[in-house]
């Protein structure tokens, strides 16, 4: 069973693939009705912190620190303290989330 006729269907327009050719690759992408594309991104004041590198992507590379650790795993030295690594985690969440509120 058909409903509706094929007149009251709108007409199909190929789809563009997006690729160009080299007399192409300077001009914007058509749009319906003939207006320019236009987008306006605005990156929160977190994202931008986090790429400036404040925090820790600026701190030093300690690799000595790197070092040791890599022996004591290779020597089956290494013992991990989960209470500290739970406390830091928390501490970490506490602050992301004190900042989100601000």
């Amino acid at each position: 069973m058909k409903i509706g006729s094929p007149a009251d269907k709108p007409a199909l327009t190929p789809a563009t693939t997006g690729r160009t050719t080299a007399g192409e690759a300077g001009k914007p992408a058509p749009t319906q009705g003939g207006a320019e594309a236009s987008a306006q991104v605005e990156i929160s004041s977190t994202a931008s912190t986090l790429l400036s590198g404040v925090g820790g992507a600026n701190a030093e590379f300690d690799a000595e620190k790197v070092a040791r650790i890599a022996q004591a795993i290779a020597d089956g030295k290494f013992t991990v303290n989960p209470e500290a690594i739970a406390d830091k985690l928390i501490a970490n969440a506490q602050e992301l989330l004190g900042k989100a509120s601000h």
